[in-house]
């Protein structure tokens, strides 16, 4: 089992649209995680990375760097390490890690800059017409 602490080391955000003309409707967030390399690291690994949410259409744009520092079995470690340099995708353990401490950060960062957050908010389901008779089950 491996065990991941992350730190942010580095936030940047811009708002792209004007201020005084509203955000369109249905804007799509992309974020790509990349990790920069797997290093050794006394008894654990050094992941630095760098996470960038980009907008569409262009309203804004959040960038994060950080280390996320990885402890555990020394084989995992090794395997992880190994994974790496043989261009394998990290483990997803890493992956949701690095997603979630930065997903929160540019959340933040979203609110400061009055864009969209990068997570997606929760709906609210239309509300039925009083016309329509709600599903029976009984037939």
């Amino acid at each position: 089992m491996i065990h991941t602490r992350i730190r942010i080391n580095y936030v940047s955000g811009e708002k792209f649209w004007e201020i005084d003309k509203p955000i369109p409707p249905g804007v799509r967030i992309s974020a790509n995680i990349n990790v920069v390399s797997v290093e050794q690291w006394r008894e654990k690994l050094s992941v630095p990375f760098v996470v960038t949410i980009n907008y569409t259409p262009s309203v804004g744009q959040i960038s994060l760097k950080g280390q996320a520092l990885i402890s555990g079995d020394m084989k995992e470690l090794a395997r992880i390490r190994e994974n790496y340099e043989k261009k394998r995708a990290p483990p997803p353990q890493l992956i949701q890690s690095i997603s979630n401490a930065s997903l929160i950060e540019a959340t933040l960062l979203s609110r400061t800059l009055n864009i969209p957050p990068p997570l997606p908010l929760p709906g609210i389901p239309p509300a039925r017409k009083p016309e329509e008779e709600p599903p029976s089950y009984v037939r």
